[in-house]
């Protein structure tokens, strides 16, 4: 999945080095309960629910690999699906950033289950985030999509 977004990749990356926003772009992730100190240097973690309150669980995510400005890789856990590994790679477009999203379930039924349904789901949803993502870096002050 891929989407221009209308801000520097500076100014992407600024959100994802944000980790009280991840709930705010992140589909599914319902909020956010701590920031592990120096969030995105690799080994630190978000830890956040997911779900819908009251009927929520609580998982994290873990940073594998940052370049600032250019791409971060993340494990997250959701439960009761296992874990997935989602790279996001930000490259300079114009005055812009294209941003690549690409997430890989890797545990839990949600990787033994994997197939072109559930991957079409997984598209989706991360259209969605990155749209989320794109409406928080442009700051926009009218609706976009």
């Amino acid at each position: 999945m891929e989407r221009h977004i209308a801000a520097s990749p500076d100014d992407v990356f600024g959100v994802l080095a944000d980790g009280w926003s991840y709930s705010n772009w992140v589909v599914g992730a319902s909020h956010i309960r701590a920031v592990e100190a120096g969030w995105p240097a690799v080994g630190t973690r978000i830890h956040h629910a997911s779900g819908n309150w009251p009927l929520t669980l609580d998982d994290e995510t873990r940073v594998e690999a940052v370049d600032p400005g250019r791409s971060l890789v993340l494990t997250a856990r959701g439960r009761p699906l296992g874990e997935a590994r989602i790279e996001l790679t930000l490259e300079p477009e114009g005055t812009g950033t294209r941003v690549r999203m690409h997430e890989t379930p890797v545990s839990g039924p949600g990787a033994w289950l994997h197939n072109p349904l559930s991957e079409l789901v997984l598209a989706r949803r991360n259209e969605e985030s990155l749209s989320r993502l794109a409406a928080i870096a442009e700051r926009r002050t009218t609706p976009g999509s």
